[in-house]
């Protein structure tokens, strides 16, 4: 498992090409849950999502390591964040996307001069299409989350909240792959392990849960969740250790739910979110974490939606869905 040396040690390579983002207070999301409320704004960061911070640890180790060439296979933001740096270090990159891939992500890779090439529709078709023209090509293949560099990079949030916030209680992360919350779990837990870290995941797309429950990687089928980032099959060979070993729970979020906890943001705090890190906002909102009194951190990972798609987003949240 990467250790807390590791994520210090992303913090220091990526510090000049990301952004720290701000933590926001809600005082009507506050009220709502009974909480004190926080949300990491991730949607502020460079390329619209958290995963710049592992793409850059990964992509710069592999230029130091002489690369010239990098390909990943991502949903979009993934395949943003890596384009971007490969861009700003000057070499080229191929990002392997599904079949429906959101257009501003699409475009957003473009616009960082990185190829783009769709393949099916589930991770397990694109990623071994992407590992196969780094082969073809003699670059780099560049992994979503199960890499310790890319988790290394996502957990320099943990260490941005801890300096932020005192007295944290609870910090709830969305779970795809693994990577973001392998991370963060390191930084937190190794850091002060008081703090509870809580994953998230949609019902529909549960492979972790289901995994946690086996106590072994479980597979699951496709899956349409409107949070895309989400679309994951299974968790990582690498990060499933991390959340056996530190995550504290998990909870499920329904579609409706998302949908809720997405247009609430949108409304009262007029921050454009994705869905997949409305799930954060879902399970306070919805009380699946059955605390009253806390300080809570909700990390928005990204907010790179498709304007086309906020309509198909938008629910009315004048009552709660049932």
């Amino acid at each position: 498992m990467i250790t807390l040396q590791d994520v210090k040690d992303a913090k220091a390579r990526i510090q000049p090409i990301i952004h720290e983002t701000p933590t926001l207070h809600s005082e009507q999301l506050s009220a709502i849950c009974g909480n004190s409320l926080f949300l990491k704004g991730e949607h502020l960061q460079k390329t619209g999502s958290f995963k710049i911070r592992g793409a850059a640890n990964k992509v710069i180790h592999a230029v130091e390591q002489g690369a010239k060439y990098v390909t990943a296979a991502s949903s979009g933001n993934h395949g943003q964040a890596v384009a971007y740096v490969a861009n700003h270090y000057s070499i080229s990159a191929t990002i392997v996307v599904p079949e429906n891939a959101s257009l501003c992500k699409i475009n957003a890779i473009k616009g960082y001069n990185g190829n783009v090439e769709k393949c099916g529709t589930t991770s397990n078709e694109r990623l071994p299409r992407a590992k196969v023209i780094a082969e073809v090509k003699s670059g780099i293949y560049i992994p979503p989350y199960d890499d310790p560099f890319i988790m290394a990079g996502q957990g320099t949030i943990g260490l941005e909240i801890l300096q932020q916030l005192d007295d944290i209680d609870v910090v709830l992360v969305p779970i795809g792959g693994g990577g973001l919350i392998s991370g963060i779990l390191t930084a937190i837990k190794e850091t002060k392990p008081s703090i509870q870290v809580i994953g998230v995941e949609p019902a529909i797309a549960n492979d972790t849960y289901l995994s946690l429950q086996n106590k072994k990687i479980t597979t699951i089928p496709a899956t349409n969740t409107i949070a895309d980032g989400l679309r994951t099959n299974q968790p990582g060979d690498l990060t499933f250790p991390v959340l056996l070993n530190y995550l504290d729970d998990l909870v499920l979020v329904s579609e409706d739910e998302i949908r809720y906890a997405f247009s609430f943001v949108l409304e009262r705090t007029k921050q454009i979110i994705e869905p997949s890190s409305a799930t954060t906002v879902a399970a306070v909102l919805f009380d699946k974490l059955g605390l009253r009194g806390k300080k809570i951190v909700s990390v928005i990972s990204g907010g790179n939606v498709d304007i086309d798609q906020i309509e198909e987003f938008v629910v009315d949240t004048a009552h709660f869905p049932k």
